[in-house]
Formats: structure tokens, C-alpha cells, sequence
């Protein structure tokens, strides 16, 4: 079954870093298997940027500590995933990080993130 499309990462970074431009936002990925490096990461965000777009990987549904890390960043954040992973087993049909989203896109493949992007600049753009 292919999952997650045939698009790499790199490829899907170079594109949000392209298409960010056109929704007013600047993106910066960052991309670690090692989730204390992630929550180092989203810790720093809360003093360099506006919001956050996060696919965790299989951290969705199991770190507590990725959860709290966004949540303290006090930012707006969207879950992003490119399979529909309502369509990938029980296991994932649970997920910790969107008790801290404002909302999530998944299933568009690659899409997943412009879509993410457009939604993000909603959410920044528009006032409270």
C-alpha cells in the first residue's frame, strides 16, 4: 500500500518554502526522529515565529511531551498528515497532538501542506 505518496520530504519542504510566499507566510521546516530534539524545537518557535504546522509521525499518538511542548509555544498550530489516518488502524485514530491544534488536514498527500499553509495564514491574518 502506498501511504504517503511518492513526493520526498525534501520535495515537500521546497514547496512549502515556495508556496508560502503566495499565502504571506514564511515557512521553515525541520524534520528529527529524535523527539527531544522536537520539543527542543517547538520550545524555541514560541520566540521566532506565528504558528506552527506539525505532522508528528507516529508521535501523533503516543507523546505526551510533543503535546506540551506546542501547547506551551502559545501559538496557533494545525495538525497536518499526508494519509487519512482515520483509513490506518485503530492505533491512530487517537491523537495527543491535535488536543493542541486549532485544526487538521490529512489525506491530500503532499496537497496536505498547502492546504495547512493557506489554512495557517487564516489563522494569523485574521483578528481576534
Amino acid at each position: 500500500m502506498d501511504v504517503w505518496g511518492k513526493m520526498t520530504l525534501h520535495v515537500i519542504k521546497d514547496r512549502c518554502e515556495v508556496n508560502d510566499t503566495a499565502v504571506c507566510l514564511r515557512a521553515i521546516c525541520h524534520e528529527d526522529n529524535n523527539k527531544g530534539e522536537l520539543v527542543d524545537w517547538f520550545q524555541e518557535t514560541r520566540q521566532e515565529d506565528s504558528g506552527i504546522l506539525c505532522d508528528a509521525g507516529a508521535y501523533t499518538h503516543t507523546s505526551v511531551a510533543i503535546l506540551d511542548a506546542i501547547g506551551a509555544s502559545d501559538l496557533p498550530m494545525i495538525e497536518v498528515h499526508l494519509s487519512n489516518i482515520q483509513k490506518r488502524g485503530a492505533i491512530r485514530l487517537l491523537s495527543n497532538v491535535s488536543n493542541a491544534a486549532n485544526g487538521m488536514i490529512y489525506g491530500f498527500g503532499d496537497q496536505s501542506y498547502n492546504h495547512a499553509l493557506d489554512a495557517m495564514r487564516g489563522l494569523i491574518h485574521t483578528p481576534s
